[in-house]
This record gives structure tokens, sequence and C-alpha cells, in this order.
């Protein structure tokens, strides 16, 4: 539970793929590929341009510390634009008319023309170094009172297959971005917002679904901090834990910048060679290494150990900065020895630092270039701990903890596209754009019109197979058994490692239709869509899985078992019923209703106990 006073400033930005027939500035497929199928492959090098101001983004800046090549796959559902290497075709009107749904659903205003814009990318996440992106409309309200600032249309980027490989099949996908102000003041408000932007998103039928489809950056400060903003948070359940820890280091921060202030530390600017005391040392890092150099930091002994986050410590944020010019990280006296490194080398690194008690020595090993690279990073870092918390974006690791990727982006990063016309947004366009109802209002009428309770009438709402179920009812199948077939029994049928994606929405409608028109029992359905699942015709199936048992033969059936078990119903009476059930079911195999067997044993068992 965080303190009310802590002065939390938290915001959203939303990124859902558009489930379009085609990617933003191309007619390729939106379609993903298995990697291994990739037909071509290709490298060059980013590198960040001058704004129109005659400015590198520092973004940028950083990225290209450390220079490296990046390599793209390429498939025949890919083309020369997504390659960088032909100009865009015009922006998709299919996308631009799902973003504006969700502009008016949001009570937004949309802007009178769409410019695309150029955002500077040089991660290798896009082969022309800058990400594509167009604002849509303004001006949004969340419940609650929030506010939407914007919603913007762009080009997904390359999905990472390793650090320097990219694939192309994602690139350039349909991306609606939706931000909206820091008006969250705890983690939970932030995680319904999240929640309920994702349901909006949903609700037009026209998003993608499933892992790696939606994403949230949310942007987060506390009184005496600094604005950072975090990337890539797909997991909604982690959302409050991620905030609460991202306010845990940023008060954290703050309390090692007051201690090192009450300590008068400082930076040394000055890296040292201390190569030669680890000429013969048991560190594998060390020894392989051409150049060891040592950064002393006065007054920070105690603190670069200092645990800001679960797993992070200051020495963790200092190593996040040293890594951006491609080395593996950093030793530091406050964790030493360790690592293959002795007590009396601590003391000689110590000695030759001319390091106090109080102090902290940073050691970092590479060829001199990187080493000298990552030692002005160190003492870059440093200076920040003396600040307090920095601006910077940084991403999501397991658990909910975060690690530094680049500072905050800033308007050097933006600039026009000059290969795509601009599109006007008509008063008659805006008009005519149709809210769909909210999958909430969906979830409402499906317990007021068919009964369903609410539980599971919002799991139906909100489920990827909403559009089947409504197939289904309209069909004349029962609400209650296509959503419990729909929710539970093909999850079921999964958890059982049956390969339920393989059958066809027509042959489940149709099983659905054989229990509805008493062709098969309900209790038939899990062998018969298993069948199904295993490539059978959906009239195979059901001659194979639905025999009839008629009603003389279910009566014989279940006299017989009663008479075998005279004994055990006069000893339980109508209790007997739960027992005998099962053992009718598994004779009749599915063929019969639940409800038919249930009638017939209890006349059984009546007359039975009537005599």
């Amino acid at each position: 539970m965080l303190p009310d006073d802590i002065g939390l400033l938290a915001g959203i930005e939303i990124h859902q793929q558009i489930d379009s027939r085609r990617k933003l500035f191309c007619n390729c497929p939106t379609a993903m590929r298995v990697t291994s199928e990739h037909t071509g492959e290709f490298s060059r090098y980013l590198r960040a341009t001058v704004s129109e101001m005659g400015e590198i983004d520092e973004a940028a800046r950083e990225e290209m510390r450390d220079e490296r090549l990046f390599t793209y796959y390429s498939y025949d559902t890919t083309c020369l634009v997504e390659e960088d290497d032909e100009p865009p075709t015009t922006l998709n009107e299919e996308a631009l008319g799902i973003c504006l749904q969700i502009a008016k659903t949001c009570l937004m205003t949309p802007v009178p023309q769409v410019h695309v814009m150029r955002k500077l990318v040089i991660d290798g996440s896009n082969t022309s170094g800058f990400q594509r992106t167009a604002l849509v409309a303004t001006d949004g309200t969340l419940p609650g009172g929030g506010l939407i600032e914007t919603i913007c249309l762009e080009e997904e980027a390359a999905q990472r297959v390793s650090d320097a490989i990219f694939s192309l099949d994602r690139l350039g996908i349909p991306l609606v971005e939706i931000t909206t102000s820091p008006c969250m003041h705890s983690p939970r408000e932030v995680r319904d917002v999240a929640e309920y932007l994702g349901m909006v998103l949903r609700s037009t039928g026209r998003v993608k679904r499933g892992l790696g489809t939606i994403r949230q950056d949310v942007n987060i400060s506390i009184s005496g901090g600094a604005r950072v903003e975090i990337k890539g948070v797909q997991e909604l359940d982690l959302i409050e834990e991620m905030v609460e820890r991202e306010v845990t280091r940023q008060r954290t921060l703050l309390e090692i910048r007051e201690e090192l202030h009450r300590r008068d530390a400082k930076i040394c600017e000055d890296a040292i060679d201390v190569s030669t005391l680890f000429a013969g040392t048991s560190s594998g890092i060390l020894k392989n290494a051409s150049c060891v150099l040592a950064v002393l930091l006065p007054g920070f002994g105690g603190m670069v150990g200092r645990e800001i986050q679960p797993g992070r410590r200051l020495g963790s944020e200092i190593s996040d900065y040293a890594k951006k010019c491609g080395v593996g990280g950093i030793f530091h006296t406050d964790e030493l020895p360790a690592y293959g490194v002795t007590p009396d080398e601590v003391a000689a690194l110590k000695e030759a630092a001319k390091a106090r008690e109080d102090d902290c020595v940073i050691i970092i090993a590479a060829d001199r270039q990187r080493a000298a690279c990552a030692a002005r990073q160190v003492t870059r870092r440093a200076r920040y701990a003396l600040l307090g918390v920095p601006e910077e974006t940084r991403k999501m690791l397991e658990g909910g903890s975060t690690a530094y990727m680049r500072p905050l982006p800033g308007a050097a990063r933006m600039y026009p596209e000059t290969d795509i016309l601009p599109v006007s947004i008509s008063d008659a366009r805006w008009e005519s754009t149709v809210v769909p109802p909210l999958l909430t209002e969906r979830a409402k009428v499906f317990t007021e019109r068919y009964g369903l309770d609410e539980g599971l009438a919002r799991q139906v709402a909100f489920s990827d197979r909403l559009p089947l179920f409504e197939e289904a009812v309209a069909a004349g199948i029962r609400p209650a058994l296509a959503a419990r077939t729909l929710l539970a029994t093909l999850r079921e049928l999964s958890r059982d490692n049956v390969p339920v994606d393989r059958i066809q929405d027509s042959s489940l409608i149709g099983a659905l239709l054989a229990v509805e028109q008493g062709q098969a029992a309900k209790e038939a359905l899990p062998d018969i869509l298993s069948a199904l699942a295993g490539g059978e015709e959906i009239s195979t199936a059901l001659g194979r899985l639905a025999p009839q048992v008629a009603t003389a033969d279910l009566d014989d059936i279940v006299a017989r078992i009663v008479g075998e078990r005279k004994a055990f119903v006069r000893e339980r009476g109508m209790a007997a019923l739960g027992p005998l059930m099962g053992i009718v079911m598994k004779e009749v195999r599915g063929s019969v209703d639940g409800q038919v067997v249930s009638k017939a044993l209890k006349d059984a068992i009546s007359r039975e106990l009537s005599v």
C-alpha cells in the first residue's frame, strides 16, 4: 500500500494491432510467420539523422553508442516497402476507419487532416530508421473524468528474433496508439484504465487478439522524482505490481541522493587503467579482457550495492548504462570479493584508485574502446544519482521490475513524412462513423435477453469466440448450451491437448445443432468435438459417436442397473440417484441426454422403493 502523500502521477499509452486486410503502407497481409519460413535476409547499419532544427534526438544518440549490424528476415508475404527499398503506398483507409471508430467511442475530436510523421527509431526495429505515425484525434474522456490526449495510427515495428535479428512479418501492421494524460494516482487506477481501454478496443471486433498484439507503456512520476516511461507491459495483472515497484525505485533513489549529499559524494571523471592488477586473476571475465578500467566514486560506498527494486540495485542501473557501449556489465567493490576476484585483488584495486572506506570503485573489462565508452557511461549515471531520478525510457522485466533502455525522446525525434499525402477527415465521414456497443453493454444484453448469469455473460462478451456465440444463437442454439460449450468444453479439451483450434466454425455449429435437435446428447459433445479436431467430418463423427438409444432400451438399461443394486437403492433411497447416474451414462455412452436419464432413474428408484 502506497502512502497518500507520495504524489503519484501516471498515464498510459496503449498500443493495439488492428485486424485489417493489409498493412498500413503496403498491400502485404498482416499474417505472422514462423521465422524458419523466411525466404530471404539482408543486413544494414542504422544511423540517426538530424531534425529540421539541426538536432539529433538524445534517445537516438544513445542507441548509436554501440554500432550494430542488424539482420532482417523477409518472406513471400513481405515486400520492398518493409525492406525500405520502395516508397510506401497511401495510408490504409480501412485501418483509419477503425481508428476513427475508437476515437468516436472515446468522445474525441478528429483532426481535419491526417498527416503522417516520421519518428526516429534506430534500435533495429524499423529498417528505415524511423516509424511512421499519424495523429487522428484528440481530447477524449475516461470514466471518472480522466483525459485521453491523443489517438494515433502508426505502423507496428519488426519482431525481434534475437538481439540484432528482426523479422519483417510484423513490420507495418496497423497499430492504434491511445495516450492518456497523467490522471491516475494509484496502481489500481492504472490497471482499471488499462482494462477499460482494452475493452473499448476489443468492442470494435476489429483488433487482433493474443499475446503481443496489445502492449501498454506506462508513464510514472512521484513528488521529487521524474517522469519515467516503462515500455512493453503486456500482462494486465502485472501493472499494479510494476507501478508499485517503480514508486519504490524512485523513492529509494531519492533517499540515496540525500545520503550522497550528506557524505559530500563526488564523481571522478578520469578512469584508471588497472589491467596489470588482474593479469593473474581467477576471474575469467577480467583475465580474458584486453583492458580493465576503474572508476572511483568518492562517497558512494554501500550505495551502489543498495537494492532499489526486487532483484535490482543502483549497481544494476549503472550497469545498464555501461552495456550501451557493448560491454557485458560491471563489477563494483560493494559486491567484491566475488566472481573470482580475491580479497587481495580488491585491496590492491582500492589502493590503486586511492579509495577511502566510504568510496566505491567500479571496474569495466573489455577492449579499450568499449571500456572507455562504458567508463564514461558509469560516471554519467553516477552524476544522475547525485540529482535523484533521471528521466528515462525503461523496459519491463519479469516480475514487474524494470531496466534502463534509453533517455526519454524529445521533439527532435519527429519530422514530416514526405512520401505520403495527407488524408482529410470530412464532417460527413465523421458523422457516418458507427460507434460499436461496448462489450460491457453486450454482457448486460446477454443476461437480460438470454438469461445467462452475469459472470458467464461477461465471459462470453469478452471472449475471442463472441462472434461464434452470436452465430450459434442466431442458428437456434440455446445460449446457455452455446456459451458453456465455447467457454468450458473447448477449454477443457484444450487442457487435455486436443487441438480445438482445428475445428471449423461450421462443424462446431453443426455439432451444437445436432444436440439441439436431439440427434446427439450434450454429454457426447466432448467426444464429437475431439473427433472434429482430429479431422473427422461432422457427419462421420455424429454417426459414430451419437447413436440414439430408444426410450424402451433406456428403460431396460435403467431397470437392469437398479435391479442389480437393490440393496444399495434401499439403503440410500433417492440419494442413490447420483452414483447410479454415472453408471447409466457410461453405459449409454452419451447417446441420451442427461435429463432424460435422470428422469428414468428417478422413476425406477421410486418403483423399487415402493415395493
